[in-house]
């Protein structure tokens, strides 16, 4: 069993008035890393300047003329994939292109456009283009694995806005693989395998099995994957997808992408309730042959891209290293249900 640690307390305090009062804090350990996260809901009732309504467009989002993503220019302004690697340059399918990174972050590091709008905004793009976007992805990972088979480090990840990391505006996923780990690929290699040699079971779907037996942070389905709010976030309203029992790219079907797509894509829409406009996505993988850890798609928002709005990240997170959020898990998961289909709760 994966232990799910909560401890309450409070803070006793003096209000202006005079009033003694007690501020709730709770602090929960990561059933699956071990890391702390603070819960100091007395921080909800703090106005949020920027996020009481969805942001206007970014200044910049008509401006196509400048953008080398734009269907017009990619030909002309973007890298393309070594004869060795795609002897093409660059790789279609569907509606996506994909091409490298002109500044990667690892040995084999690519973009992945999707929907050729050169501003879309959150919890708007078609299922079928991020679809084909992530379709896109795989291919160009397994066309590594041929090419390299020590690149078995590998990653999906999306930056939607500058506040979440992006330096351009038009949607694109971006990919990478590499023979070092990153470190949370090397903590979670390990994890999983001591898990599994422990229990003879999987981490996350012991995980997503205790979870669905508590109901609380349960959201709902999209086909297999199986989306719920994390216990002990490390970013704001965090949530994840998990995919049972597929601990490869190999083993994906052509309808799992399209069916990521749709969980991606209700997250997303409720992140827009909120009046958000940014996030980031990650997908971990590891290709080494060791069938331990399955498919997780992890998404958190981010600080709106707007003038004059708090960053999400304080001294307690860069500093001190707990994640520090406002809301209880449990009343995202309750607030996120209303994006699912009816049928998947």
């Amino acid at each position: 069993m994966l232990a799910f640690k909560q401890e309450t307390f409070h803070s006793r305090i003096v209000l202006p008035g005079g009033e003694v009062t007690d501020r709730p804090i709770e602090i929960r350990t990561h059933p699956i890393t071990g890391r702390t996260c603070r819960i100091t809901y007395s921080r909800g009732e703090e106005r949020e300047p920027g996020a009481e309504s969805l942001p206007e467009a970014p200044p910049f989002a008509q401006d196509r003329d400048n953008c080398p993503f734009c269907q017009a220019r990619i030909a002309l302004q973007t890298p393309r994939l070594p004869p060795e690697l795609w002897p093409r340059g660059r790789m279609i399918r569907g509606s996506s292109t994909l091409f490298p990174n002109l500044f990667p972050y690892g040995r084999y590091s690519a973009v992945s456009l999707f929907d050729d709008g050169h501003f879309v905004p959150i919890g708007t793009a078609g299922v079928e283009s991020y679809a084909d976007s992530f379709r896109n992805c795989r291919d160009y990972l397994l066309r590594v694995l041929e090419h390299d088979p020590a690149a078995v480090f590998m990653a999906v990840t999306q930056n939607h806005l500058p506040s979440a990391g992006g330096s351009l505006l038009h949607p694109h996923l971006q990919v990478q693989a590499d023979r070092q780990p990153a470190n949370h690929q090397r903590f979670l290699r390990q994890r999983a395998a001591l898990h599994r040699r422990q229990s003879g079971t999987r981490l996350y779907s012991d995980y997503l099995a205790q979870e669905k037996q508590a109901g609380r942070r349960w959201i709902g389905a999209t086909g297999p994957w199986q989306w719920l709010a994390a216990f002990a976030p490390e970013g704001f309203f965090e949530i994840w997808g998990v995919l049972p029992g597929v601990t490869s790219l190999r083993n994906t079907r052509e309808e799992d992408w399209t069916d990521l797509s749709r969980g991606v894509l209700c997250v997303q829409k409720f992140y827009r309730s909120l009046g958000r406009n940014g996030y980031n996505l990650g997908l971990l993988l590891l290709e080494d042959g060791s069938d331990d850890l399955e498919l997780r798609v992890v998404l958190t928002v981010r600080s709106n891209y707007a003038p004059w709005v708090r960053s999400d990240f304080t001294g307690f997170e860069v500093m001190l290293g707990d994640m520090t959020t406002f809301s209880a898990p449990e009343a995202t998961a309750e607030r996120a249900r209303a994006f699912w289909p009816q049928d998947s709760r």
